[in-house]
């Protein structure tokens, strides 16, 4: 008898809890249909229904990170604090400390993160959704480069597109080095830095 679709929505839902704790407390490296079927006290024979074999295991896991990071509330407030919608550069600061791994959730999210970037180098499909992400990712942080450009706080002799790839590569290399140095890196640091990067930008304009 075919499962109803609300027993399959539920399961995949516990696959998806099952996934990220393993992700969260063994990484990739452990990211096993036996480690996920044991955190569920299932079986892998019921798990083999939803992934023949570890790397659909490894896509999924992926994508349950990637949903999991876009569903997470978001630094959207202006760095002033006022009510008002955040926009350029303001918006653009709190997207990039949205990345920063600025507490505990968002250090064990970044700790996965950096681990799955071996798991897709190896695999070039993975490697290829993988980059997919970071150019959507790209393309968001280009658009808060544009209105801050149409606002006057950034210069506009450079395409935001290319604006917006170079303050990827900073924030990504900035999250690096937090995770291996947090000692290093605390919080504050982190902040700071963003705040010295932007104003080394918007310095620019004058």
């Amino acid at each position: 008898m075919t499962p109803a679709r609300g027993d399959h929505d539920a399961r995949r839902v516990a696959v998806s809890e099952a996934v990220w704790r393993v992700l969260s407390t063994r990484g990739f490296g452990g990211l096993t249909l036996r480690a996920v079927a044991a955190e569920m006290s299932a079986s892998t024979g019921l798990l083999t229904h939803y992934f023949p074999n570890k790397r659909a295991l490894v896509a999924y896991a992926l994508d349950v990170l990637d949903r999991r990071s876009g569903e997470r509330p978001r630094r959207a407030a202006p760095a002033d604090g006022s009510a008002a919608p955040a926009a350029g550069l303001a918006r653009l600061r709190a997207a990039l400390l949205d990345i920063l791994p600025l507490d505990e959730t968002s250090a064990a999210g970044n700790r996965i993160w950096v681990g799955s970037w071996d798991v897709a180098l190896a695999d070039s499909e993975l490697a290829a959704a993988h980059a997919g992400r970071y150019g959507r990712a790209r393309e968001a942080l280009a658009g808060h480069v544009a209105d801050a450009q149409r606002l006057g706080e950034l210069p506009d002799a450079v395409a935001a597109g290319q604006l917006a790839a170079g303050v990827q590569a900073f924030v990504l290399g900035l999250v690096v080095q937090a995770l291996f140095a947090p000692e290093e890196f605390p919080p504050e640091r982190q902040v700071a830095l963003v705040d010295g990067y932007l104003a080394g930008l918007a310095g620019s304009t004058g």
